[in-house]
């Protein structure tokens, strides 16, 4: 699975706004973009080479308004303390709003910021270590198992 991209699609009623807020909160630089195509206007921000990147659209005569809920995020780790300090200042010095999170888990090693439409981006100060998660998938199923145990003991 080497060749995959993942691309994250959303519409927006603000375009242009949050085509610069990417771009200028998180280094995004403009890989492709559309005018008319079907209807859809759109640009493509990402990194060159990198196995992702975001669109953001917008369609002729239709809007779509705000986020449908806070906890819609996207991600970002950051493991050296003082490249998180200044791409969280980055977030806000584009436009970017600061707010608690949803989870109160992302609050305690990063910081949540909402862009214009709702939508938030999470820079959490931590490597991201894949073998952790999976140490914390198995350690919630087995508390899962655990609780599943009592309730039948106690029947």
């Amino acid at each position: 699975m080497t060749d995959v991209v993942m691309r994250v699609a959303r519409p927006t009623d603000n375009l242009e706004v949050i085509a610069r807020m990417y771009a200028d909160g998180l280094g995004f630089e403009l890989l492709g973009e559309f005018v008319n195509h079907r209807g859809f206007d759109g640009v493509i921000l990402g990194h060159t080479g990198a196995p992702y990147h975001l669109e953001f659209t917008r369609q002729h005569g239709h809007g779509v308004g705000e986020a449908p809920t806070r906890d819609h995020l996207l991600v970002f780790y950051v493991p050296e303390r003082d490249d998180w300090e200044r791409r969280c200042a980055r977030l806000v010095a584009a436009g970017f709003r600061q707010v608690p999170s949803w989870n109160p888990y992302w609050d305690d090693d990063g910081r949540t910021f909402e862009d214009v439409d709702g939508y938030r981006v999470v820079l959490q100060n931590a490597a991201w270590d894949g073998a952790d998660m999976s140490r914390a998938v198995v350690t919630r199923r087995n508390l899962h198992a655990d609780s599943c145990r009592e309730l039948l003991v106690a029947l």
